[in-house]
């Protein structure tokens, strides 16, 4: 379903030593990006396809709003579609690869990343959200195999065999990729450190990215399931911003479902958080209460992961029971302080940063 016209341009990475045959790779350089050319990475190979026959198969890598925009700052909508598939195709013809418009648009996703830029304009930082996702000890409860909290606490995520959930601060991550790409949470940041110098000039103007990384299709499908979500697996079936709204939606909802009311709930003193207690759990008891009462009071200061590994001689069991008996207690109601993400997801607006000019100081113009 493709050509390779100009075979130089690729690369051998490595050779499988089973099949003898090189992967060969094609991908941005620093030089290229700097110079505001985005390119996609392509990686060549061979296996069999669905009649047994052994033949070339092209794996192609990309973020689409660097690829339109030349940054992932301003966000897609489903009529840049096409302008998305034409570009794609003309900078795939530009890397020495042929390919008809219709086969980009129904050809097979095996990973894809939904994302959302949350803009924070009063005063709200991503640092201080990200610690409350923090909060909610993710893997406990989910089939994660480790958390990264990284950066000075300015990005979050969750890793497992098929997926990722990752939180962090936009523009500090910039800030990161200045320094060193290594040190950065994304690829290729260097199409967008033109605007590093944009954002020193910003005022009130905080950006936190919510990213669900979907790695596998078989985890695709088994999410799609979850939500009732009736899709093909083809790039334009998964261009969609509903798809993307309801899979950061299941997430955050993960997240707020792990949180427990302790953290969000402010009392006026000791006194009336003991009163509170008593009077919204009346059947838990006196020794249950001291000790949920104590919880509140450490939790103040220390994070669920900081006080488990305090805990780690008491073993699991004794660990998750705690937990669980928090989860169950009423006190009166709390505003999530997770609310201004939510509010962001449902509405589902594109992030323009021209819609931000009045948070820039001197009316520095985005291009």
């Amino acid at each position: 379903m493709f050509h390779i016209a100009d075979m130089k341009l690729f690369q051998k990475e490595k050779m499988n030593a089973a099949r003898g045959f090189f992967t060969l790779v094609q991908n941005p350089t620093r030089t290229e990006l700097e110079n505001g050319i985005y390119k996609p990475r392509l990686t060549l190979s061979k296996r069999f396809n669905i009649s047994g026959r052994f033949e070339p198969t092209l794996s192609i890598e990309l973020s689409l709003p660097k690829l339109l925009f030349g940054n992932n700052f301003d966000e897609l909508v489903e009529t840049d579609f096409p302008k998305i598939v034409e570009k794609l195709r003309l900078r795939l013809k530009s890397m020495g690869v042929l390919v008809f418009t219709q086969t980009l648009v129904n050809s097979p996703v095996s990973s894809i990343h939904y994302s959302k830029n949350i803009p924070l304009t009063d005063g709200t930082t991503p640092h201080y959200l990200i610690g409350k996702i923090k909060q909610a000890n993710i893997s406990l409860a989910l089939d994660v195999n480790q958390t990264d909290y990284r950066n000075d606490g300015h990005s979050y995520k969750w890793h497992a065999n098929s997926y990722e959930v990752a939180f962090y601060d936009k523009i500090k991550d910039i800030e990161m990729a200045k320094k060193s790409e290594k040190r950065a949470i994304e690829k290729d940041n260097s199409i967008q450190l033109n605007l590093f110098e944009t954002f020193k000039e910003r005022k009130r103007l905080e950006v936190m990215r919510m990213e669900v990384r979907l790695n596998k299709r078989q985890k695709i499908k088994q999410l799609f399931k979850t939500l009732g979500i009736q899709s093909v697996f083809t790039f334009k079936e998964l261009f969609n911003s509903d798809i993307a709204k309801q899979v950061l939606i299941h997430y955050l909802d993960e997240i707020e479902s792990k949180r427990l009311l302790l953290f969000d709930y402010k009392p006026t003193s000791s006194k009336s958080l003991l009163a509170d207690l008593i009077i919204n759990n009346p059947n838990i008891g006196i020794r249950k209460t001291i000790q949920l009462y104590g919880l509140k009071q450490i939790f103040d200061s220390t994070t669920p992961r900081e006080l488990r590994n305090m805990f780690s001689k008491y073993g699991q069991r004794n660990w998750y029971r705690l937990i669980a008996e928090a989860k169950a207690i009423k006190l009166p109601t709390s505003q999530s302080p997770l609310k201004v993400v939510l509010e962001h997801l449902n509405k589902f607006e594109p992030l323009k940063l021209v819609d931000f000019q009045d948070k820039m100081l001197n009316n520095v113009k985005y291009n």
